[in-house]
């Protein structure tokens, strides 16, 4: 099995890029997504963040009010780190059983968001960075999310510098241009890693 990290900033584009090395064989773990699946209604993890934030932290369905929680702990280092003491361990059981159910010649695309912020290189065999200006990924965040430009920015202080990222790549998408030039250098990655796969086997 090859252990690939795979990260970028917010709106750097990780999720196209995840999306088409799953098309091209690529077993791929969202720590994001397992994220919010730790935190749906009735698991631990909602109960926890709950206990730790308040019962305003939920929707009147039961959910947990994503943007309301954001808003608090992006803007406060300490209450973000509570808010991943909680959620990190509970991640890491799911990716974990994902991990031990995956073929042995698979090659495992692990999307993590915070892979610098939180020291993960070396649990990797490979690290990809997707890479855009902050310029390029602000215009995203505000255009595309819809998000506010203050919420959009505090976002991305809250997360590593772009050569924090870039100085743990193995790989780099550069991720400015074209959907052709994207599918293009995902498609030399995806074959760096292939001859990565055997080379090992």
């Amino acid at each position: 099995m090859l252990k690939v990290g795979l990260t970028g900033g917010i709106g750097s584009g990780k999720t196209e890029v995840a999306r088409r090395l799953a098309e091209r064989g690529a077993m791929v773990i969202d720590a994001d997504q397992i994220a919010r699946e730790v935190v749906e209604p009735g698991t631990e993890g909602l109960a926890r963040v709950v206990a730790a934030f308040g019962e305003e932290m939920l929707t009147e369905s039961g959910t947990l009010n994503r943007e309301r929680l954001g808003s608090v702990v992006f803007a406060d280092p300490e209450r973000l780190a509570t808010l991943n003491g909680i959620v990190h361990p509970l991640v890491g059981e799911r990716v974990a059983a994902l991990q031990a159910a995956a073929p042995d010649d698979a090659i495992v695309v692990y999307d993590v968001p915070l892979l610098a912020e939180n020291g993960l290189s070396r649990m990797y065999d490979a690290v990809i960075v997707v890479d855009a200006s902050d310029e390029v990924r602000l215009e995203r965040l505000v255009r595309v999310r819809g998000m506010s430009e203050a919420d959009a920015k505090a976002r991305m202080a809250a997360q590593a510098t772009r050569e924090a990222r870039l100085a743990l790549a193995d790989h780099v998408v550069p991720n400015e241009g074209s959907l052709a030039d994207l599918e293009a250098r995902v498609g030399e990655i995806w074959a760096a890693l292939r001859r990565q796969a055997a080379e090992r086997a």
